[in-house]
């Protein structure tokens, strides 16, 4: 993503790249570079005038794990279909967005719903596009989110100037509900995205503005376990 300058561009790989972002990170990558290549990393301009028709021999062989390349084609055809109405996929996620909400769940979800108009039977297309009203964490979308909202080294904030860091989901996988609960950060025993709205608002006692920051050190205390109190217990420290 930090390759383009246009937040055209970005926003579209963004949501690609997260879509795609369940396995080892290396496969990622290269599955992400492969496409940009094979459309000359031309990403606005490609994906808003793709047809199935012409454009499927650019897509040949651009399988993920369970994803298909016929996969990738119904998600840049739903990605077509919001930028044409909406101009854009910022625009798009601000046409259900309140600041008066608590968070970015509703917007999240009339999100995914327009993103999943176009499906596929007997497919795994839907794994692209999780939606908190089937008890998803939506984790990769909620990193979605994080990267065009928040903005540091990692997150490039194009969304910033409309949309409050403070109103972000905590992206909760695996790794992350299992550190959360060794921790008691959280009660709740499922891992959905009630956890995940639980844990946000507990880390908000550390940071009520910016509470998903907490993201990278809650990964990295998984990774170095000499930092989990003995006693399982998080101390109200700052990272």
């Amino acid at each position: 993503m930090h390759r383009f300058g246009d937040e055209k561009d970005i926003e579209i790989i963004g949501l690609i790249t997260s879509c795609y972002s369940y396995g080892q990170v290396d496969q990622i990558n290269l599955f992400v570079l492969n496409f940009m290549k094979n459309i000359d990393f031309k990403v606005h301009e490609f994906t808003s005038n793709y047809s199935e028709h012409k454009d499927k021999k650019y897509l040949k062989g651009l399988n993920y794990r369970f994803n298909t390349e016929k996969d990738l084609s119904v998600l840049l055809l739903n990605i077509k279909k919001v930028v044409s109405e909406h101009g854009s996929l910022k625009n798009a996620f601000l046409n259900s967005y309140k600041d008066s909400a608590e968070n970015i769940v509703s917007a999240l979800t009339n999100f995914t719903q327009i993103l999943n108009r176009k499906t596929i039977e007997n497919s795994y297309y839907g794994y692209l596009i999780p939606s908190p009203l089937k008890n998803s964490t939506c984790k990769r979308l909620n990193l979605y989110l994080r990267w065009m909202i928040r903005k540091d080294e990692i997150d490039l904030g194009i969304w910033d100037d409309r949309i409050s860091k403070s109103k972000l989901i905590i992206p909760v996988d695996t790794h992350i509900y299992k550190i959360s609960r060794k921790l008691k950060l959280v009660k709740r025993k499922s891992s959905d995205m009630k956890f995940a709205i639980e844990l946000t608002n507990k880390l908000k006692e550390f940071d009520e503005h910016d509470p998903v920051k907490y993201d990278f050190a809650l990964c990295h205390v998984g990774i170095d376990k000499s930092i989990i109190p003995g006693n399982g217990e998080l101390s109200m420290v700052k990272w």
